[in-house]
């Protein structure tokens, strides 16, 4: 039985905060909201208001969690944020890198910004990539990406004479 994961809604976090106020303990939450508790110790980490200068208004307000964690899903992506960096990857690129070198070389020269052979593949596939054509300087030049870890079709291995 496999369920799938959604987010935490308003309405959840409504539950959180009045529980939390209340004195509940966090698994007993968690089996009330069906879901478990590391989800909810995850959430009250994440999305706990914090202000130094009035340490007093410090706790876990429903309305503002929800505005936390709607801004970190809004954040664009790192080759999208770094003009700098991503010119950098899409002129390695050009000139016939692949995404696991061009990653490997930005940690070993100590960039600021890390980013992933994963990253450099989505934005190479995404709408910016392609308005680019970016996709036709990879390795295997497809305009679409395969699904990570596909198997690939194979013949046959062994000829049929040697199988007797």
């Amino acid at each position: 039985m496999r369920h799938t994961y959604s987010h935490i809604d308003l309405d959840e976090r409504r539950k959180i905060a009045r529980w939390r106020t209340a004195g509940i303990s966090v698994d007993v939450i968690a089996e009330k909201l069906h879901r478990h508790r590391s989800t909810i110790f995850r959430e009250l980490r994440r999305n706990t208001f914090e202000d130094g200068e009035m340490p007093d208004l410090n706790g876990y307000y429903c309305v503002m969690a929800n505005d936390m964690a709607r801004e970190r899903r809004a954040k664009l992506r790192k080759l999208a944020r770094f003009s700098q960096l991503r010119q950098s990857v899409i002129e390695r690129i050009m000139h016939g890198w692949s995404p696991q070198p061009i990653a490997g070389r930005l940690q070993l020269e100590r960039h600021p910004i890390s980013v992933s052979h994963e990253t450099i593949y989505k934005f190479a596939y995404s709408s910016d990539g392609h308005a680019i054509k970016l996709w036709r300087h990879l390795p295997e030049h497809r305009a679409r990406r395969r699904p990570r870890h596909a198997r690939r079709r194979h013949g046959r291995r062994f000829s049929p004479n040697l199988s007797k």
